[in-house]
C-alpha cells in the first residue's frame, strides 16, 4: 500500500473555458479520498495549492494568454509535487487544466529524472508558446517540460529537461501542424486512436511498460478527461469524438497497476460545469481506483 499526497490545483488559466477551477472539489465530492483509503492507501496530505505570484506581460507573448498566472501555478505545483516525491509519497495531482502538468513533469525531473511518462490524452500538448495557435497554455506542458522555447519563462529559470523519448502518448486524435513536426523531431512515441483500434489498448500499454522496465524506470501517468470518448465523459472543454471507451480506460489502468511501476498521477481537465450529474467525475475516480489496485470484482454497481 502507498502513502499518498493529494494535491489540488484549482486553475483554469490555461484554457478559454471556465469551470476547471472546480475540478479538485468535484473529485473529492465523487469519493476519491474514500476510494483510495478503501484500497488501503494512506493519505498523508490532502490540500489545495496556492499559486506563486508571477508578473508576465501577455502582450509580449501573444497569442498566448494567462502566461503569468499559468507560470504561478506551474511553479507551485512543481515545488509541492517534488516535496511529496522526495518524502517517498505518491503524488496525485488534481486539476485544473492540463497546463499544471508542466509542474509535475518538472518535479519528476528534479527528483526522479529517469521516470517514464504515460500521457493519456486526445492532444499531445507539445506546442510551445511560440507555436500555439489557440494561445491556450494547456496545450504546452510536455514541450515546456522538455525544455523547448518558453521553458525558462514559465519556470523562472533553467530546468532539467524531460527527455521526450521517455514519453508514450496514447489516445491522440487532435494535433496541430507545427506540433506534429515537433513530436517527430524529438522522438516522442505517439499512439493515435488508429493504433488503439489496430493493436488494442492492452498491447500499447504493455509496450510502454516494457520500455520502462528495460530502462529500470518508474512510471508517471497523466490522465486527461478527453482521453475518454465524450459520450462517456462529457465534462471537458476540449471534446474530440472517438476517444477511449470505459472498458479500454479501465484496462489501461489495471495493466499499469499490475506493472508495479506507477509512482505518481495527474487527473486533469475535469470541468464539472459541463458534467451530467457527476458522471465524469465518478468515472475518473473509478479509473484512479483501478490504477491504484481496484479490480473488476471490487467494483460496485452504479445507478444513474
Amino acid at each position: 500500500m502507498a502513502t499518498m499526497s493529494v494535491l489540488g490545483a484549482p486553475t483554469e488559466t490555461g484554457t478559454y473555458r471556465r469551470g476547471c477551477i472546480m475540478g479538485p472539489a468535484a473529485y473529492r465530492t465523487a469519493g476519491l479520498i474514500e476510494s483510495l483509503r478503501d484500497l488501503g492507501h494512506v493519505i498523508a496530505e490532502d490540500r489545495d495549492l496556492v499559486p506563486d505570484t508571477v508578473e508576465i506581460d501577455d502582450a509580449a507573448h501573444a497569442p498566448a494568454h494567462g502566461v503569468g498566472a499559468t507560470a504561478g501555478w506551474v511553479r507551485a505545483v512543481r515545488r509541492a509535487f517534488a516535496e511529496a516525491l522526495a518524502r517517498g509519497n505518491v503524488p496525485v495531482l488534481l486539476g485544473g487544466d492540463h497546463s499544471i502538468a508542466a509542474g509535475s513533469l518538472a518535479a519528476l525531473m528534479d527528483v526522479a529524472p529517469g521516470t517514464h511518462i504515460v500521457w493519456l490524452d486526445a492532444h499531445p500538448d507539445f506546442n510551445t508558446i511560440e507555436t500555439t495557435m489557440s494561445g491556450n497554455l494547456h496545450g504546452i506542458p510536455v514541450a515546456i517540460a522538455s525544455g523547448l522555447p518558453g521553458a525558462d519563462l514559465i519556470y523562472g529559470g533553467p530546468i532539467t529537461p524531460l527527455d521526450p523519448r521517455q514519453i508514450t502518448m496514447i489516445g491522440i486524435r487532435s494535433v496541430d501542424p507545427d506540433e506534429r513536426k515537433l513530436l517527430k523531431s524529438h522522438g516522442v512515441t505517439v499512439h493515435d486512436m488508429r493504433d488503439v483500434d489496430e493493436f488494442g489498448m492492452g498491447e500499447l500499454i504493455r509496450r510502454a511498460i516494457r520500455r520502462a522496465v528495460e530502462a529500470g524506470a518508474r512510471l508517471h501517468v497523466s490522465l486527461d478527461v478527453d482521453f475518454l470518448d465524450p459520450d462517456v465523459a462529457p465534462a471537458v472543454g476540449t471534446t474530440v469524438p472517438g476517444g477511449a471507451t470505459v472498458r479500454e480506460a479501465h484496462l489501461a489502468m489495471e495493466l499499469l497497476h499490475e506493472s508495479g511501476l506507477v509512482a505518481s498521477l495527474d487527473l486533469v481537465e475535469l470541468n464539472p460545469f459541463l458534467d451530467e450529474r457527476g458522471r465524469t467525475a465518478t468515472l475518473m475516480v473509478d479509473l484512479a481506483a483501478s490504477l491504484f489496485g481496484r479490480t473488476v470484482m471490487d467494483r460496485p454497481t452504479t445507478t444513474w
